[in-house]
């Protein structure tokens, strides 16, 4: 019996220890081994961050550039070979392309958009999503092989009680012979850093009135240093490219700082801030959800509020 990890790519993606540390608490829980999957030519070394959370393998197998079907068939490959009882995603773009085809190939249950698991005697119990983050919902699953797919934003990293010693294995992993049956030949690119891993995001939302005042988000960032997001409703109003949603069906983000302008809070969109250290709500009705969430909180119009904090912002900066 054991629990395992699926990984991929040339890099660790944002996330992993989060899904890590709560994969080792479970482990722990079931009184199950901890073994984490890592396909593709991850470079970085994750023997200490293995350590931390009890992980007893790393089981490498090396993949170039693999998409959607050949990580599905090695994935398969892998737990027809190794059997874990629980199989865990990171629950990224990728991922939720990748563990439902897992679990159907398995023929076991799959459970997406869970932020908690853990065991109930012999069972799984898992806590989701559900309406696009509007409500939550509770899963228990009595079958012996189950694949979750967890959301990390709201995750703490806790490391395990005593710290392991990882055994690394190069494992086969046959594809075979899968050929992918779509290939991206082209996709928009955001310059510079990446959203997800931006320390400072101002974000804006339908509170702005109109996407000529989206500037005063894009202003504000600039003299703080940070990067500029948006919420759901005005990506789909054609305001801003939809690289910058931050949300469930967004961007992913754990900056140190967020602030969120004209933006109700609506629990989709703090899918994707939620876990910031610091939250700073701009919004003139004293009632928006937004305040639950948030540290700091102007209650006023966001035009009225906003030039004043890059006028203070420009002037702290000289």
């Amino acid at each position: 019996m054991s629990v395992v990890l699926c990984s991929w790519g040339d890099a660790i993606e944002g996330g992993t220890e989060e899904a890590l540390s709560l994969a080792g608490r479970l482990s722990r829980d079931r009184g199950a081994g901890l073994d984490w999957l890592l396909i593709g030519n991850v470079t970085d070394d994750v023997t200490g961050m293995a350590a931390r959370h009890g992980v007893a393998h790393i089981d490498r197998a090396s993949a170039s550039a693999p998409g959607p079907d050949t990580l599905v068939a090695m994935i398969v490959a892998y737990c027809s070979q190794h059997r874990p009882t629980v199989i865990l995603f990171n629950q990224t773009l990728a991922a939720r392309l990748v563990a439902p085809r897992v679990a159907a190939r398995l023929g076991v249950p799959v459970v997406m958009n869970g932020f908690y698991i853990e065991s109930q005697g012999s069972e799984l119990e898992v806590r989701t999503t559900a309406y696009g983050g509007d409500t939550h919902a509770v899963y228990r699953l009595p079958a012996p092989v189950n694949v979750v797919s967890i959301v990390t934003t709201t995750l703490r990293v806790e490391a395990a009680p005593q710290p392991s010693v990882p055994v690394t294995r190069e494992v086969a992993l046959p594809a075979g012979g899968v050929t992918e049956r779509w290939t991206v030949i082209s996709a928009a690119r955001s310059e510079g850093p990446r959203l997800e891993d931006a320390d400072v995001i101002v974000s804006g939302g339908r509170g702005l009135g109109s996407a000529a005042n989206y500037r005063l988000v894009r202003e504000l960032a600039e003299q703080i240093g940070g990067m500029y997001g948006a919420s759901r409703a005005i990506v789909d109003d054609g305001w801003v490219d939809s690289s910058r949603q931050v949300g469930l069906t967004g961007k992913i983000t754990r900056p140190g700082l967020y602030v969120a302008v004209g933006i109700s809070g609506a629990s989709q969109h703090m899918a994707g801030c939620s876990a910031a250290k610091t939250i700073v709500a701009i919004n003139k009705d004293r009632d928006a959800s937004i305040f639950r969430y948030a540290r700091y909180g102007i209650v006023g119009d966001c035009l009225d509020v906003m030039p004043e904090l890059i006028k203070a912002a420009a002037a702290g900066n000289h």
